[in-house]
């Protein structure tokens, strides 16, 4: 039995207690995506207020997300995601007791969905500066792989949990649900002991000082050509190649292939392809990670052309299948990277810029994708979205720094570099 337990759940006491809670929630975020849609709907709201109700959750993140890097660093990062969990339990909980009472309005969703958002946009930063607190620097990538196989393993348990909940008892039972999953993860939080932070190098001089302190977090972005360029490419694939996951597949799919059942097929195909990708970036040992990831990112950058290649069904679900496998590997990769040469002192407010460029600008992409594939056509959009991504993809794979990272800092016991990485 005890070799069914994956190692680093076993070695790593504190990641273990961390996991078994963010597991959970992940869990309940997958059943929110689609019952939020649906509680909006079940009021009686439009499309207009779909949108509306979505938006108002996504805002906080553009407005807070810089601000809960630079806290993150400032102060404790698993009381920050603590008091996280117990503002996400509460809305959750309340707009769970508005529906199910028959009391709630589409005003009310979205006043708590900002409010949700806002306490999304502390705990992202703050989650991923945590994992070197709680994890040995030589198991990060199995942690963070881990992690990704719950997140997508969730992407398929998560909506058929959601979908049952919806149709047994409407959309309010299954936000409680959700926000009793909060309410677990707040619990195991409480319990984790993470590791202290060491304290950056040099005089303290810029404590308490909020736009200084979100310099130097720009500092370690812009001195390391590896995380600006990867952030640029990463941009790139939320702004290009996500729209046409979120938007264009759907509508073709309504238009061309006999609707949102089939569209699950595909959706479900790239489920299990990212839990293979989790799977091989937990097994795998990776001398030069980011340039796996840079290659990994031009794999993933294809979705728009399969999507729009006018094959057959099941060779679509295929093909994002192997998609799904290249992004659990680019983002397993990435973040790995990010958290063994990074300084944990400025890792959170580095993320803080990496989460803005990708929930960030994504918007943008949504709103535009419509827009120009009716001026431009379905098909041709699609097509466009591929050139210009794919060699995005291909250039990040062109940089030295890229192409040489190692898959350990310089230094012992896993101290991370402050300057670019010397290359051999």
């Amino acid at each position: 039995m005890k070799s069914l337990i994956p190692g680093v759940l076993r070695d790593e006491p504190q990641f273990a207690c961390l996991f078994v809670g963010q597991s959970l929630s992940v869990l309940g975020d997958r059943m929110s995506f689609v019952a939020v849609p649906f509680a909006v709907l079940s009021v009686g709201g439009s499309a207009s207020d779909v949108g509306l109700v979505a938006a108002a959750g996504l805002l906080p993140m553009l407005l807070f997300t810089l601000v809960g890097g630079v806290w993150a660093d400032r102060f404790q990062r698993r009381r920050i995601m603590l008091v996280s969990d117990v503002v996400r339990f509460a809305t959750q909980g309340m707009t769970a007791v508005l529906l199910l009472t028959g009391m709630a309005e589409v005003s009310h969703l979205v006043l708590l969905m900002v409010v949700f958002g806002t306490a999304d946009a502390f705990f992202m930063p703050a989650s991923t500066g945590l994992m070197p607190q709680v994890v040995s620097p030589e198991r990060l990538r199995e942690a963070n792989a881990l992690r990704g196989f719950v997140q997508s393993s969730g992407l398929i348990l998560g909506p058929a949990l959601a979908g049952g909940l919806l149709a047994l008892a409407g959309p309010g039972s299954a936000l409680a649900l959700d926000a009793l999953t909060f309410a677990v993860s707040a619990a195991f939080l409480a319990r984790l002991q993470p590791r202290e932070t060491p304290p950056e190098p040099g005089p303290v001089t810029t404590r308490g000082k909020f736009f200084r302190e979100l310099h130097e977090g720009w500092v370690q972005v812009r001195t390391r050509t590896w995380i600006w360029s990867g952030m640029a490419a990463m941009a790139v694939y939320h702004v290009i190649v996500l729209p046409s996951v979120f938007v264009l597949g759907p509508v073709l799919a309504e238009q061309e292939w006999g609707g949102a059942a089939n569209w699950s097929v595909v959706v479900m195909a790239f489920g299990v392809g990212s839990i293979v990708g989790d799977v091989g970036a937990y097994r795998l040992k990776i001398a030069r990670p980011m340039a796996v990831a840079a290659a990994a990112l031009a794999v993933a950058s294809c979705q728009a052309v399969i999507i729009g290649s006018g094959g057959s069904l099941l060779l679509i679900a295929v093909l994002e299948a192997v998609t799904g496998v290249a992004v659990s590997l680019f983002f397993v990769l990435w973040e790995t990277a990010l958290q063994t040469h990074v300084p944990e002192s400025a890792l959170s407010r580095v993320s803080s810029y990496d989460h803005l460029l990708s929930a960030g600008l994504m918007p943008l992409g949504l709103a535009l994708a419509g827009p120009v594939s009716d001026s431009l056509g379905m098909r041709p959009t699609l097509y466009a979205m591929t050139i210009i991504a794919v060699p995005a993809a291909l250039a990040l794979l062109c940089v030295p720094a890229v192409r040489h990272l190692p898959a350990h800092a310089s230094g012992t016991g896993g101290a991370r570099t402050v300057a670019e990485p010397s290359l051999p």
